[in-house]
């Protein structure tokens, strides 16, 4: 660099690439929520036979870091499509965090995001990996069984999860599909 013209002859860095979610940390809390619930019928049989119950501290905390931790997951996961895309991804992190937060909508949106998630992928390879009904079905069946049994619910968003990662670093370390026609300056 020349310090008295201010002109830099190095390249600008390139942005670091954002990091992947750890799918291992969600199975992990899936896990720790399963044996809490385990835990948490071994000691107070009484509350399986009540409809709806208040939940002892250590399942409710377990419960709730696991769905903190899935929202932080999909937050990220958009973080490496925005990077990906140049910005140009039409999902914000953001977003798609706080709508899995609104009632009903959720349920609409766990299947959309997954969807989109498989364009992209799609999109970036030269066939078809993934089918964006399939996996935005996955989702959403994994998300209501979250709602009726949280651990075992867990395992199962966590388990799409990885298959979803697994096809965006396969779509992220191939180069972007070419549009059909002539190729330019050939």
């Amino acid at each position: 660099m020349d310090w008295s013209t201010g002109d830099s002859s190095e390249q600008p860095a390139q942005p670091a690439q954002p990091r992947y979610p750890r799918i291992w940390i969600g199975y992990l809390l899936g896990v720790t929520t399963l044996i809490a619930e385990v835990v948490t019928v071994y000691l107070h049989p009484e509350l399986t036979k009540e409809p709806l119950f208040v939940p002892p501290l250590y399942l409710f905390l377990a419960s709730f870091i696991s769905l903190v931790y899935w929202l932080v997951c999909v937050y990220e996961f958009h973080v490496v499509l925005q990077h990906a895309a140049s910005g140009s991804y039409p999902i914000k992190p953001l977003r798609a965090a706080w709508f899995h937060l609104i009632p009903f909508f959720n349920f609409y949106w766990a299947y959309k995001w997954p969807r989109d998630l498989a364009r992209f992928v799609n999109s970036r390879l030269p066939s078809p990996w993934m089918k964006p009904e399939r996996t935005g079905a996955a989702i959403l069946l994994a998300f209501i069984v979250f709602l009726i049994d949280r651990g075992f619910g867990m395992i199962l968003l966590f388990w799409a999860a990885s298959y979803l990662l697994r096809c965006l670093r396969l779509a992220l370390a191939a180069r972007p599909a070419q549009p059909p026609g002539p190729l330019p300056f050939s």
